[in-house]
């Protein structure tokens, strides 16, 4: 068991602790706290996408963290204990006693972006400070290694929300070949059957290609983490590509929407919404975007769509396949 404390804003001290144990089949990362399902689930968050940075993978164990006390809801200083102290219990640093504030809106980079609470008792996150995790073990700074790439989607509801959404792609190498593809990609945030609509569809396309498995740790965000509907899958199997360095990149956005029963083979299938989709994307589109929707939306496009986009100076393309033109 490890632990590793963290003052809050009233001056109240909170405990963070993390117990390692066999994963048996069970999620790599379980919290729970007084705070209910929302801290929890940030909690989660936090320490899957702290884990991006690190060189070796090993999903055999789950770590469970707990807070013996929650922090007010807009707090956010605790953050870099739960990333201690998961890591304490992993053995990536040495178990001591640590006292920790700091928060950070670049955990996949490993990077602390600040601290709110100024206490003597310990570690401070930010610059000038502990500014990357790797200072810990007197590594250099990661962030510079990870690299990202986002694409966007059309979530189309009929309603005033109706919007272009971005899906976000982090790998970071790793050191040695990792076990299970899946095991190897998070995607803190959204909820279980979603986690496994992305790692079926990351893990299959990068079936496709050429040495793509065994070598990320890859970290998944979503501007927008709860809607419905699979038709996210081709802009985050492009993202993935522009990260990995397999795909081109646009001047501008990459617009895609498209899912598929055989990502391993290729394969872009159609979704629903051609129309809608397609108005909201031309209304939103902007010079530089490069915008790929499934071949077989071709026969089905609105009049003059693909006019309208160049006018606007973006591009456009139906695609039956990624990698391909």
């Amino acid at each position: 068991m490890s632990e590793c404390r963290s003052t809050l804003a009233d001056g109240a001290v909170m405990t963070v602790t993390a117990v390692r144990r066999p994963r048996g089949g069970r999620a790599e990362v379980k919290c729970s706290g007084p705070g209910g399902p929302a801290l929890a689930g940030r909690m989660q968050q936090v320490a899957r996408l702290a884990r991006l940075t690190e060189a070796r993978h090993d999903s055999r164990d789950q770590v469970l963290l707990t807070m013996d006390r929650a922090p007010a809801p807009a707090e956010r200083d605790w953050e870099l204990a739960v990333v201690l102290a998961d890591r304490m219990a992993r053995g990536v640093i040495a178990d001591a006693p640590l006292h920790a504030n700091g928060w950070s809106d670049h955990w996949q980079l490993g990077r602390i972006d600040g601290h709110d609470v100024n206490t003597a008792a310990g570690l401070l996150g930010g610059p000038g400070q502990l500014a990357y995790l790797g200072a810990l073990a007197g590594q250099p700074d990661a962030g510079d290694v990870v690299s990202s790439a986002r694409a966007w989607f059309p979530l189309h509801s009929g309603g005033i929300n109706d919007t272009l959404s971005w899906v976000e792609v982090s790998v970071y190498p790793l050191a040695e070949p990792a076990g299970e593809e899946e095991d190897s990609i998070a995607a803190p945030g959204v909820d279980l059957t979603r986690q496994l609509a992305v790692r079926q569809a990351l893990c299959g396309a990068r079936r496709f290609d050429a040495r793509g498995e065994g070598r990320w740790r890859s970290a998944v965000r979503f501007a927008e983490p709860r809607f419905q509907g699979n038709s996210f899958e081709l802009a985050l199997v492009l993202a993935d590509r522009m990260a990995r360095g397999r795909e081109f990149l646009a001047r501008g956005r990459v617009i895609a929407t498209g899912c598929s029963t055989a990502w391993q083979s290729g394969r872009v299938d159609a979704v629903q919404g051609c129309a809608p989709k397609c108005a909201l994307v031309l209304a939103q589109a902007a010079a530089g975007d490069r915008v790929l929707l499934p071949r077989a939306w071709e026969g089905e496009l609105p009049e003059g769509f693909a006019a309208a986009l160049r006018a606007k100076g973006a591009s456009m393309a139906c695609i039956a396949r990624i990698g391909m033109p």
